[in-house]
């Protein structure tokens, strides 16, 4: 009989471990639709850069938040070019994407535009205020206006990929060169205060420039 009730309790114990979840364990699926708190931005070379954050050269950025959870957005600098959008569009909950292939693709008009992933994983979450206003995109890049939460198991293989630290100023700089050289017979390419392309620029060129340029920087 004794023998019986070690048994049930041992059972039991069992049941309780694997059904409650402790403190901690887990990131709740309510927490990864919260937005990140308010980055602590640095102003080099005439850019503002999230300290902490990283960026794909397709010009996607990701937050490390622990526990292998990646929060993905897109950096000032394609909001700036994209412009007004219209519609987002993430590949879809619980879909495997991998380092520097599609994740999400963004429109407005005639104009679409596909952009990658930084890191490798699955999706978690994805932001509902982007899909209902994608005009935090351009309003609040690296807060409210994150696109989804990537569950990335090898996180920190992939970000040694990305630019990240002091080299993110003046690979925008770069960037930046770039797109002047690429649109100076159209329009000037920066911004007033130097460190960021016209608004909307993307819209105002002719369609074969455009895809040059959604190749060149989206790299899609």
């Amino acid at each position: 009989m004794s023998i019986l009730f070690v048994l049930l309790m041992f059972l039991l114990i069992i049941s309780i471990t694997y059904f409650v979840k402790r403190p901690g364990e887990a990131v709740q699926p309510a927490l990864l639709a919260q937005a990140p708190q308010p980055p602590e931005i640095e102003r080099e070379i005439g850019f503002e850069v999230p300290k902490g954050y990283c960026f794909h050269p397709g010009h996607t950025w990701v937050l490390d938040e622990g526990r292998q959870n990646a929060r993905i957005g897109l950096d000032a600098f394609a909001a700036n070019l994209l412009g007004k959008i219209e519609r987002v569009e993430v590949v879809g909950l619980n879909r495997w994407v991998r380092q520097g292939q599609k994740l999400m693709t963004v429109s407005h008009g005639g104009m679409t535009a596909d952009l990658v992933s930084p890191v490798e994983g699955i999706v978690m979450s994805v932001n509902p205020q982007i899909l209902k206003n994608p005009d935090l995109l351009l309003q609040n890049p690296y807060q409210d206006g994150w696109i989804c939460v990537v569950k990335s198991p090898d996180l920190g293989t992939n970000v040694r990929n990305l630019v990240q630290g002091t080299m993110v100023a003046p690979w925008m700089q770069h960037t930046l060169g770039r797109l002047t050289n690429l649109t100076s017979q159209y329009v000037m390419a920066t911004a007033a205060d130097g460190g960021l392309p016209i608004l909307g620029l993307l819209g105002q060129v002719e369609a074969g420039l455009q895809r040059r340029l959604i190749r060149e920087f989206f790299l899609t």
